[in-house]
């Protein structure tokens, strides 16, 4: 195998260092080989070394959102693992496997530190491919948290689309059957020798019970199932078989004694049960329509906020409604917002529209909502301060919009844990998260920031502790020119 020092020399880094220095990295490093598949470094390991791939291939991964992202494979001669130690961090954001049997030299934080001080050379080396490296990476990832966001979004959806798309099914399957018995039970009629008058009567009732069935108030479940049981006694009592069958359709209709009592009059004991039928699988027909309906309704208004989110088929610039831009977002995110958490709407009358670019602000309402969510998921901090117009101890988000001169403001607001002192000066820097390994990049405030002040030329500022974190985002009304 190649002599280490003679491996050294040919990685551009230190091809020109003195041979003194060059002894002295040897003294200060290791070799380390590593077999097909085998873990260098794991994401969340301390990060105290710099590595140098003499042989082989290295495979960097982070994990997000239970995936495995690959950021780079570096192959002889590479220096790596410096991102970490050059920004400060404590710990490996990525992890290191090998691809195939590999060499690896390893030097510790102090000697590459050390390394740096003495030689400019390689100081401009390593900087000039940090920069490289940070600019590839950033990219990278801001492009995989788009995808994982829109993942996660999609996940939303699908759980909201299928709870109506499930009635709309459900409908047809019972209708069809509906449609079946009511012809049947119509013609029994003709053979009941009714007088023209009860007909008359049936064709009335049927109408006024359906009409009169749209606007019955909605019982709470005690009185509901008290009035099952009157209706259910009545049904008996008139030897109707199956009458429980129809007693919840009945009283959910308004329907009560009192209609039941008059039906009898009108029509005689012996089709009285078959009067009943009819009538209830009339309801039941009803019913189920409006439950489609509602079901196919809230499929397009689904349907329309994504259109709205993405601002699909339109132009990226254009004059966007803030308020509508809003409320699409709540949509898109109303499935996690279902788990007790109120929002409440503090939105300012004639807000002038603003010229943005949508689909990329509305990326900005689901990130600071996204997180007031999550903080709000966090062990609750009840609120017993004055925080303004959050005044109860319930998870709540508060959005609130305003116009001041030439901007639009936006203020969106929780009650949550709060950012915690030591983390807000570093919320907007690349790759920071204090979201478990795994479950966050570190890029959702980062782009946030560069879509509100690099691409709207606004601001975004904060403020936060616990039970009391407000994030105001200012966007100019009209949008200034590129230079």
């Amino acid at each position: 195998m190649t002599d280490l020092k003679e491996a050294l020399h040919q990685i551009p880094i230190f091809s020109k260092l003195p041979d003194e220095q060059l002894q002295y990295l040897l003294k200060e490093g290791k070799e380390v080989y590593l077999a097909a598949g085998e873990l260098h470094r794991g994401e969340g390991e301390s990060a105290n070394h710099v590595f140098v791939v003499l042989l082989g291939q290295i495979r960097i991964t982070q994990k997000v959102a239970n995936q495995e992202l690959v950021l780079a494979i570096y192959e002889p001669p590479s220096l790596f693992g410096e991102l970490p130690i050059l920004m400060g961090d404590e710990y490996f954001w990525a992890s290191g496997r090998a691809v195939t049997e590999s060499w690896i030299f390893e030097l510790p934080k102090e000697a590459f530190w050390q390394l740096l001080s003495a030689n400019a050379c390689v100081s401009k080396f390593v900087l000039s491919t940090m920069a490289k490296r940070m600019q590839n990476v950033q990219v990278l990832l801001q492009q995989r948290e788009k995808l994982a966001a829109l993942g996660t979004l999609a996940a939303g959806l699908a759980h909201e689309m299928n709870n109506p798309a499930a009635a709309v099914t459900r409908g047809v399957s019972k209708l069809q059957d509906v449609f079946q018995d009511l012809p049947c039970m119509a013609m029994k009629f003709n053979h009941q020798q009714l007088t023209s008058a009860q007909l008359e009567f049936l064709t009335d009732l049927q109408c006024n019970t359906i009409k009169d069935a749209k606007t019955a108030p909605k019982l709470d479940p005690i009185t509901q199932s008290d009035k099952e049981d009157e209706v259910t006694d009545w049904l008996d009592a008139h030897d109707i078989n199956d009458g429980w069958k129809f007693s919840s359709v009945f009283v959910a209709a308004g329907l009560n004694i009192n209609w039941l009592d008059n039906v009898a009059e009108k029509i005689p004991g012996d089709c009285l049960g078959d009067v009943m039928a009819w009538i209830a699988t009339s309801l039941t027909g009803v019913g189920l329509l409006t439950e489609m309906e509602n079901g196919s309704v809230r499929i397009s208004q689904l349907v329309k906020a994504i259109k709205d989110y993405s601002y699909m088929d339109k132009a990226p610039l254009q004059e966007v409604d803030v308020h509508e831009g809003l409320e699409s977002t709540l949509t898109i995110l109303s499935n996690k917002l279902k788990r007790g958490i109120s929002v409440k709407r503090e939105y300012a009358e004639n807000l002038p529209r603003i010229s943005a670019y949508g689909s990329e602000l509305n990326q900005v309402w689901t990130s600071l909502i996204d997180n007031a969510i999550d903080a709000l998921e966090e062990p609750f901090v009840k609120n017993i301060n004055n925080i303004g117009t959050i005044t109860n101890d319930k998870p709540q988000i508060v959005i609130h919009t305003s116009c001041e001169y030439d901007c639009v403001v936006v203020q969106i607001a929780d009650n949550g844990c709060g950012i915690p002192v030591e983390n807000q000066h570093r919320v907007f820097e690349p790759f920071f998260t204090t979201k478990d390994v795994g479950e966050g990049s570190g890029l959702g405030l980062d782009m946030t920031y560069r879509i509100v002040v690099g691409k709207h030329h606004g601001n975004i500022c904060f403020t936060s502790k616990p039970g009391d974190t407000r994030f105001q985002v200012r966007l100019p009304i009209l949008m200034k020119e590129e230079v």
